[in-house]
């Protein structure tokens, strides 16, 4: 069978959210003071730093839950479609800030233009997308995560040193409103709505979907072979547990992009090879990303794939600053540390679709996701205070490996299949 969702929806959603990941990490680099003068530009110190940089994310909260209803109940596509407009808009004003409280005020307002975006693409692929393929759907489409950072590192490495570090803010954060005219005419929202689908596939989509919320019964009423989903309070307990672990994962992931470049100072490396050598690690993530969301799928199971990730992570990253003496030996660590968090992306996202029916699904999706990313401010700020106080990331990267060991525990408070507590 043909399987054109996969060449058509994916791609198309992968490039979008790339883009949307660019902002996030472009300002890691700019916010290095050996490559780049935005923080003698703006008066920034450490502190202010970590705090530049993780705004954003408060700013991100907000839409996260009515994004997700929205998403559900209206449109994916026309959402996601506004907010290709807005963060375009503000993405531009970051590089025209003339101070701190100009970028920080920019950098809020991007958070909230892009903050439905990902819930929304997660209700859109869950339209299209049987549970069995979903880990996978979820993983390719995040790996424009690593993609924008691999991809783009050694380019604004260049394009700092060549332009400047407004220039290429403001270059990249052109790149949503050309991207807004290929996003409308490609998506629809659903299998129904694309004239351009296989009538196989779309049977096949609409009754393996069909299958899917048949089998996601009240408990009362399952049998044999169906999947349940939970009761009211174990509900709200998993959705906790799920917020604290994604909370601590965007500590680290944040943290270390912000302040991974810190490693770097004063080796003499030119603005190009800045951009490599924080490229690296994040190319390297993709091999674990996918590797452990297609074993997720074929043993359909979740929290195991998410703990073990997030366990060789916090190890890493805490021998990455124990060894730190060895720059090369310390970098290899923070190689194995720093994909932790992506690879656990695939089968931690197909987890609110196999407890919550479709309609509770989004809104579950938006809360994780909104209080979850007040990991990506605390993450940068933490480290920063650190850093100031100690004048080493010894201490602030040891504090976010030890978090990542405490999510990997609590990924096994949550059920380990739909309908079971244990």
């Amino acid at each position: 069978m043909a399987q054109q969702r996969w060449r058509r929806i994916i791609p198309v959603a992968m490039v979008m959210y790339t883009m949307a990941y660019v902002d996030r990490t472009n300002v890691s680099l700019a916010l290095d003071p050996s490559i780049s003068s935005m923080m003698e530009d703006l008066g920034m110190n450490d502190q202010l730093k970590g705090e530049a940089a993780g705004i954003f994310f408060l700013g991100y909260m907000l839409l996260q839950i009515p994004s997700g209803y929205w998403a559900s109940r209206w449109s994916a596509r026309k959402l996601i479609s506004l907010c290709l407009l807005g963060w375009g808009v503000f993405a531009i004003g970051c590089g025209l800030a003339q101070s701190f409280r100009q970028f920080a005020c920019m950098r809020f307002l991007l958070g909230v233009a892009e903050s439905g975006v990902f819930p929304a693409t997660l209700v859109l692929l869950a339209n299209w997308f049987p549970r069995a393929e979903r880990a996978r759907a979820n993983a390719y489409w995040t790996l424009c995560q690593l993609v924008a950072i691999a991809g783009t590192g050694p380019l604004n490495g260049w394009l700092i040193g060549a332009f400047g570090w407004r220039t290429m803010l403001m270059l990249e954060g052109a790149l949503p409103f050309i991207w807004l005219p290929l996003w409308w005419f490609c998506i629809r929202d659903h299998p129904a709505q694309a004239a351009w689908l296989d009538p196989a596939e779309r049977q096949y989509i609409e009754s393996q979907l069909r299958k899917d919320a048949e089998q996601l019964t009240a408990p009362a009423n399952h049998g044999a072979g169906t999947r349940t989903a939970l009761p009211l309070a174990k509900t709200a307990f998993a959705i906790g547990v799920l917020i604290a672990m994604y909370f601590l994962q965007n500590c680290q992931a944040y943290g270390c992009m912000t302040f991974f470049t810190a490693m770097l100072k004063g080796r003499g490396y030119t603005t190009v090879q800045h951009g490599i050598l924080f490229a690296v690690p994040y190319a390297f993530a993709a091999v674990p990303m996918l590797l452990n969301s297609a074993h997720s799928d074929r043993t359909q199971e979740r929290r195991g794939h998410v703990a073990v990730v997030y366990l060789l992570s916090g190890v890493s990253l805490i021998l990455a600053v124990c060894v730190q003496g060895n720059f090369w030996l310390s970098y290899a660590f923070l190689c194995l540390a720093i994909p932790g968090p992506f690879a656990a992306m695939g089968p931690f996202w197909a987890i609110p679709g196999e407890i919550l029916p479709g309609a509770r699904m989004g809104i579950a999706i938006g809360l994780v996701n909104a209080f979850g990313n007040v990991g990506g401010f605390v993450g940068p700020s933490i480290v920063g205070y650190l850093k100031q106080e100690y004048q080493s990331l010894a201490v602030p990267f040891t504090v976010l490996g030890l978090g990542m060991l405490l999510a990997a525990g609590l990924a096994y408070l949550l059920p380990s299949r739909s309908g079971s507590s244990s």
